[in-house]
């Protein structure tokens, strides 16, 4: 690096760079910007009294641009000993048991990264901002936590199920640094926080009002009921109004009734706000009542808007405990320039870190060996060592030991070298290393940096079929951009086996983790050795553009990649950009993306295949795209296209700006949509390389602002902590950060719903345990479960908690008497309970189903995909009225499941009115329908709303590919809404029943589903024309958002989809959409698809007879959910 031969770790010495150069001073940039030779003055403010004197100890120094922090509190260690200041202090402490602290804008921040260069420091900055002439610094010894916040932090660890303290499985110190560095994002956002908001959190949408809402009230206007104590008052309002503008009317209204109300004369509409009766949801702000999601939910079920007159709720309780914490500013971790670090042209004494763009050896690894307690049980002799290196899904480089005889513990001592340099490592690179198995010896075998492919798991070049025992990651550029050196040892993640289906379902997932296994007495340990240097290597930010431009690159760089693209390859170009986010690129494709990069970057849809085109294990390439994106302003000016930023974020793009740049995108996005694509999101963070990141920070903020969104973040965070033990940390960090900002009220929400959670799982167990073998339900069996639901009502459960699938109701006392266990093999509770909101009308109770046992974030992946599928239609017009009941997983296989009213599986229906054979008659279900129906009129609305339903769940299981149908899943309520429940079988990954495939049609449209839109056989009717219309008319809509859903699709299966690893599962959607074909060719189709349902209808009933003859109930324990 400098002509000195740098010694690295145990190993030969190394001469990095062999040309020796002139050591000479290196001169400034500019006149305005501090050199990495630049002496800053600092006058640090010791922890120390003067003697005899009243101030504390103080000493000015000249401190080097490129020193790191730690070297800046040594020096001044040193010369506070030099100087004798209080020797007692200064020689019996080392200078880490101070911290460094400075003032900015009146907020104290600590300078918190011990590795970073001086003149990258914010306080840098913001001194020379000020025209200061000498910083000011101040020293004070390292701040043990008060029993108060450590209490607190006990507190915490319950609500998110982790201990973000415990610091036993990390190599190094990134979970306590993203730690301390969300603080300040949390504390803007704190500031800025609209308390009244806040508080209220009024649930509203931006979208317009549908043609069919409005065509449901008269002019724009409509009645609302307001209630006050025991008395209300009916007003017309419009749907343009505001809700001060409603209040303003009820008060006009009510001029002369005030005493009857109980109304103060001195009291106005600005002492009172509007809420839903029953439900903790406000309607309050500058919106239109029409924008207000309750208003529109009232309009669609043709039901009353009831609201309740109450004053505002105090915002006192929403306040945030104070945190002992000092603020860690944003430049904390940043790295300088190349220029700033080079080695070149410095003289030795002043070299303190190293640029990793200065190392031009290939990177390399030592494989010590591998220790395992005890092994597995396989007959497999012979195991090798795969080291890969990945960025995103791109392999970069990849190398294997010799096999050698499987033991428990195996020795290879042997350095394996990369064919890719250290400086081409881009941020975010992750060695994979795999202990992989076969029954001969395999021949060794390398491939290079220009493989552009996924890296299959047991698709290895040997003389036989081999197989991944164990994985583990390791990114080789740490949090703060430092090249990892050293030893270490990794504790590695078993692969799952087939029949594991629980820990197997987000494998692919789980294999981009860098996280090592917390179970470290019996897990598989790999011991390896980097190169060790005599200094830090640091990933620069990036490179002085003055200076590359200075030496011609920038210009020649950007004469290439602006030549105007010949007419004979726009239509290519065109045709790339169109083809779906699973088409695969050639590599001409890559190739022609990137020559004519620039082109690209006019249009946003291309940014996905171009940043698909980066050779990423290219440096100069990846500083080419980033200047690119940089100085692109297409992206931000574009509308948003949420599939598009969405793919950006998904397991292919690993580099923090292309990340970043999406997450910009998705700032737009309102509330309503952020509800909507929370789950995805949530997953997405499985996806970033480091545990700080855009995407974080994004749903950090978003949480903080919204309590719905909040409410939901927690609980898909806290599930995943308890389920997901390779991402445990990232998540446990993140929610622990909403929780310090969400305020008290809401931290007392969570502990009640988490107890409330606890003792339900505490029953289930205990049934469970009393029970197991029996699946018939005996009166014992309900008696035992209510005497233990007394108990647990008596003995300091929550009085009321609010319903963690809906966060608007809040549940109180259990209706002991309605409570039951079903008959299934997990025992799940069929829970009522008390509506806790005295201002309710309804007269029904909250129904839950509680399961312990299945894992329910499947289900909640269907589910939110439905509800997007809904948005989709919203947008063309159509309500196929889709019901998306509640649904969440609230811990490792528990969860909770929305009871759907007045609802009962068709399985149910034909059962009780001539048992098993009722699967054979037609007339049945229409039978039960009219039965429910009070007049003739209400008949038509309920075959309506059943063609509409019946259309939307036959397109989207086909879409889904959702399989599994019987007629204990499907459902269908007394006012004629179909819908599916039980979501376990996607992508025809469909179940056999003795060896023959239980799925013989696209989607289910049996002969009693015919019968009821009036139709049989081959014949038509109005009704059944109408369903077809309905199914073309939802099909193409789906078809116009292919992109989304099959980014969505995608995004699902890598993280939470059990045995769908393949490309071809994934290829199902695409089939499924009739991707690349006509509108037309997609109409013919999808009628073709309902043809072969009506041909083989009769099938499907054989099936549904069999399984209730044999009672083979999947989806038994759901009735009524």
């Amino acid at each position: 690096m400098d002509g000195r031969q740098i010694q690295v770790s145990d190993e030969e010495p190394k001469v990095v760079q062999e040309e020796p150069r002139r050591r000479r001073r290196k001169k400034a940039i500019s006149s305005s910007s501090y050199s990495c030779m630049d002496q800053i003055a600092v006058e640090f403010v010791l922890p120390t009294a003067v003697r005899g004197g009243h101030g504390p100890d103080s000493l000015q120094l000249e401190v080097a641009g490129n020193w790191t922090v730690e070297q800046v509190k040594a020096q001044v260690w040193l010369k506070a000993v030099t100087l004798n200041l209080s020797p007692d202090f200064y020689q019996r402490f080392s200078p880490d048991h101070c911290i460094l602290l400075y003032q900015k804008k009146g907020n104290v921040c600590e300078i918190y990264d011990k590795h970073q260069v001086f003149q990258t420091l914010d306080c840098i900055r913001y001194w020379r901002a000020l025209k200061k002439e000498v910083g000011r610094i101040q020293l004070v010894p390292r701040p043990q936590p008060s029993d108060e916040s450590l209490q607190y932090q006990r507190y915490l660890n319950y609500l998110i199920a982790y201990d973000v303290t415990d610091v036993s499985n990390v190599h190094d110190d990134e979970l306590e640094f993203t730690r301390r560095k969300l603080l300040t994002p949390r504390r803007i956002e704190l500031s800025d926080r609209d308390a009244k908001l806040y508080s209220m959190d009024p649930w509203v949408t931006r979208k317009m009002l549908p043609e069919r809402l409005l065509s449901k009230v008269s002019n724009g206007h409509f009645l609302v009921v307001i209630h006050i104590s025991t008395a209300s008052q009916t007003i017309k309002v419009s749907l343009a109004d505001t809700p001060a503008q409603v209040l303003l009317s009820f008060f006009a209204k009510t001029a002369n009734k005030r005493v009857l109300l109980g109304l103060p004369e001195s009291w106005s509409e600005a002492d009172f706000v509007l809420r839903v009766c029953g439900r903790e949801e406000y309607l309050y702000g500058e919106k239109p009542l029409q924008d207000f999601n309750w208003v529109r939910h009232c309009l669609k079920n043709g039901e009353e808007v009831h609201l309740v007159l109450e004053t505002p709720p105090d915002t006192d309780l929403d306040l945030v405990q104070k945190e002992d914490w000092a603020q860690v500013d944003d430049c904390t971790g940043v790295a300088g320039t190349h220029e700033q670090l080079t080695i070149d042209e410095k003289d030795h004494e002043r070299v303190f870190t190293i640029s990793m763009w200065d190392c031009n050896r290939r990177f390399r690894v030592k494989v010590l060996g591998i220790d395992i307690p005890s092994l597995p049980k396989i007959p497999e002799l012979i195991v090798f060592i795969e080291a890969s290196i990945f960025h995103g899904q791109q392999l970069l480089a990849q190398e294997r030991t010799s096999s050698k005889s499987f033991s428990e513990e195996v020795l290879w001592n042997c350095w394996l070298e990369f064919n890719i340099k250290i400086r081409d490592l881009p941020k975010g690179a992750r060695l994979n290393l795999q202990v992989v198995c076969g029954k001969q010896p395999l021949t060794p075998n390398s491939r290079g940096a220009s493989a552009y492919q996924d890296a299959a798991a047991g698709s290895h070049d040997g003389k036989t079929k081999s197989r991944l025992l164990y994985y583990v990651n390791l990114l080789l550029v740490d949090h703060r951009s430092l090249l990892r050196q050293g030893e270490f040892i990794l504790h590695m993640w078993k692969m799952p086996e087939k029949s594991e289906e629980s820990s197997s379902s987000s494998i692919n997932a789980d294999k981009l983790t860098s996280a090592t296994n917390p179970d470290k007495a019996s897990a598989m340990a790999v011991a390896i050795l980097l190169d060790k240097y005599c200094y830090p290597v640091v990933l620069p930010k990036s490179r002085d553009v003055s200076r590359v431009a200075g030496a011609g690159g920038e210009e020649a760089e950007g004469e290439r990649g602006q030549r105007e693209m010949p007419n004979h390859l726009k239509k290519q170009f065109a045709a790339i950009v169109d083809t779906d986010p699973l088409h695969p690129l050639s590599p001409e494709d890559k190739e022609l993306l990137w020559h004519f990069r620039h082109e690209c970057l006019r249009d946003p849809r291309a940014y996905p295949k171009l940043l698909g085109s980066v050779r990423w294990g290219k440096q100069e390439d990846v500083l080419a795209t980033h200047r690119l994106l940089e100085r692109s302003s297409a992206w931000d000016s574009s509308g948003l296209d949420v599939g598009l930023a969405m793919q950006l974020l998904d397991c292919h793009y690993s580099d923090a700006q292309v990340r970043s740049m999406a997450v910009r995108k998705l700032e737009t996005l309102e509330d309503d949509d952020v509800l909507r694509y929370l789950l995805q999101l949530v997953q997405a963070v499985k996806f970033e390389p480091y545990h700080d990141s855009a995407l974080v920070r994004f749903l950090l903020k978003r949480a903080l602002k919204s309590k719905r969104i909040g409410h939901f973040l927690f609980w898909f965070l806290r599930s995943e902590i308890a389920q997901s033990m390779h991402y445990q940390q990232r998540y446990a960090v993140l929610l622990e950060a909403y929780l310090r900002g969400c305020g008290e009220e809401m931290l007392q929400d969570f502990r009640k719903q988490v107890e409330m959670t606890e003792a339900l799982q505490k029953v289930t167990r205990e049934m469970k345990a009393m029970y197991a073998d029996k699946y018939d339900i005996t009166a014992q069996v309900v008696f035992q479960l209510r005497q233990k639901l007394e108990t647990l009502q008596s003995t300091g459960s929550p009085q009321s908690f609010r319903v963690p699938y809906d966060p608007g109701l809040r549940a109180g006392a259990l209706l002991i008497e309605q409570c039951k266990v079903m008959a299934s093999k997990k025992k799940p509770l069929w829970l009522q309970f008390k509506r806790a909101d005295p201002t309710t009308l309804s007269k029904d109770p909250i129904g839950i189903i509680f399961k312990d046992g299945d894992d329910l974030r499947q289900d909640m992946l269907i589910l939110q995909i439905l509800l997007i599928m809904e948005s989709i239609w919203e947008t063309e017009s159509l309500d196929l009225c889709l019901l998306p009941y509640g649904c969440i997983s609230t811990g490792n296989r528990i969860g909770m499941i929305e009871i759907v009213k007045d609802a009962t599986t068709i399985a149910n229906i034909q059962q009780s009115v001539v048992g098993s054979t009722g699967a054979f008659k037609d007339e049945i279900l229409h039978q039960w329908l009219r039965d429910k129906c009070v007049s003739e009129d209400k008949f038509q609305q309920a075959v309506e709303k059943f063609l509409l339903s019946c259309g939307g769940y036959c397109v989207a299981t086909y879409v889904l590919g959702i399989g599994d149908r019987h007629n204990d899943n499907i459902m269908i309520t007394e006012s004629g809404n179909l819908f599916h429940i039980d979501f376990g079988h996607i992508l025809g990954n469909y179940k056999s029943f003795m060896g023959i495939s239980k799925e013989w049609v696209p989607f289910v449209l049996t002969p009693d589903f015919l019968y009821v839109m009036g139709t049989s056989g081959k014949k038509s009717s109005p009704h059944f024309q109408k369903f077809q219309d309905v199914c073309v008319k939802a099909y193409l809509a789906l078809r116009h958002h292919t992109n989304l859903l099959i980014i969505l699709f995608s995004m699902m299966l890598m993280t939470g989809m059990p045995h769908l690893t393949s490309k071809e599962d994934i290829e199902y959607i695409r089939e499924a959409l009739t991707v690349g074909r006509s509108e037309d060719e997609a109409q013919r189709h999808l009628l073709d698809q309902i043809e072969i349902c009506r041909e083989k209808g009769w099938m499907v009933q054989i099936n549904w007879f069999v399984h209730l003859v044999l009672g083979i109930k999947q989806g038994v324990e759901k009735h009524s959910t």
